[in-house]
């Protein structure tokens, strides 16, 4: 296992929609190690595994002492009930922005055994699910910004880089 280095924007690889993963080898399995090790620090509620340069569909989580992985997530149901708070990547560091994400959310994918793992939680854990469902897709959380709230977000990220 490794703790692996965080890719930021601009990494194109965090706007490449990551690959479905169809066979569970020792790549697959050192990837995941790496994940949970990676996302087992102070601060980190979730990790996309493009955000450590690998663009395949599987993430992280690490909410509410609660680590865990899931392979090919998907997003099988949303509340219609909204959340509003700052939203924070560990790809674009140091920017939080109010996100509004669904109050509840559920994801079903796979484990390393080929079982299926539903994921499902509200508050935090519903905003990590949407988010890191959001990079596997190619997508940040400055995506969802309302275009007042995006614009001074991009302002800040250009003066950074």
């Amino acid at each position: 296992m490794a703790m692996r280095e965080i890719r930021v924007l601009p990494d194109p690889v965090l706007r490449t929609p990551c690959e479905e993963i169809t066979d569970v080898d020792d790549r697959v399995r050192a990837l995941v190690e790496d994940l949970v090790e990676t996302v087992d620090a102070d601060g980190r509620a979730g990790l996309a595994a493009n955000q450590i340069g690998v663009s395949l569909r599987a993430f992280s989580w690490n909410v509410d002492d609660e680590i865990g992985y899931v392979l090919n997530p998907r997003i099988v149901e949303l509340s219609e009930e909204q959340q509003d708070g700052d939203e924070g990547c560990l790809s674009v560091p140091g920017l939080w922005y109010p996100t509004t994400r669904a109050w509840y959310a559920r994801v079903v994918g796979t484990d390393l055994a080929g079982d299926e793992v539903v994921v499902e939680g509200t508050d935090l854990m519903a905003r990590c699910l949407q988010h890191e469902c959001d990079h596997l897709d190619g997508k940040l959380y400055l995506d969802r910004l309302e275009r007042g709230a995006r614009k001074r977000a991009m302002r800040e990220l250009r003066e950074r880089l």
